[in-house]
């Protein structure tokens, strides 16, 4: 059922944001760290996970489906309310993270396109199937 797909990503996000709570306060910072990362790795952690087991029909990808359409907007929304300000003039520690993590994650970039491998291109549509969308 869709339901199921959702209750997944609902109960890794809270265990997302737990983790980000504790983490934010390990760090002395008074704020979620991560939390929404977290969620997203427990996500595709467990519904790998479930799918090797054959516990997680297709409906309940819907289910998870469904919110990875709404994520980006999301994080979009989240990441707005960050008081960006206060992180630049608290020091060049958070420049420094941020530019290390923007570097890293081009550093990647090649990495993950060689991993996927080649593919076989996608078969025409039949004019039955263009005629239904």
């Amino acid at each position: 059922m869709v339901i199921h797909g959702v209750a997944a990503l609902a109960l890794c996000m809270l265990a997302g944001t737990l983790v980000g709570e504790v983490l934010g306060a390990a760090v002395g910072v008074d704020a979620n760290v991560g939390g929404v990362g977290f969620a997203m790795i427990m996500l595709v952690l467990a519904t790998s996970w479930l799918r090797r087991k054959g516990w997680f029909p297709e409906p309940s990808e819907q289910g998870v489906l469904f919110w990875s359409a709404l994520y980006i907007p999301i994080v979009i929304a989240m990441a707005a309310t960050q008081n960006v300000v206060k992180a630049v003039t608290g020091g060049p520690m958070a420049i420094l993270a941020g530019l290390a993590a923007l570097v890293a994650g081009g550093a990647l970039v090649p990495v993950l396109g060689r991993m996927g491998g080649t593919a076989e291109p996608l078969p025409p549509q039949a004019a039955e199937e263009k005629q239904e969308v």
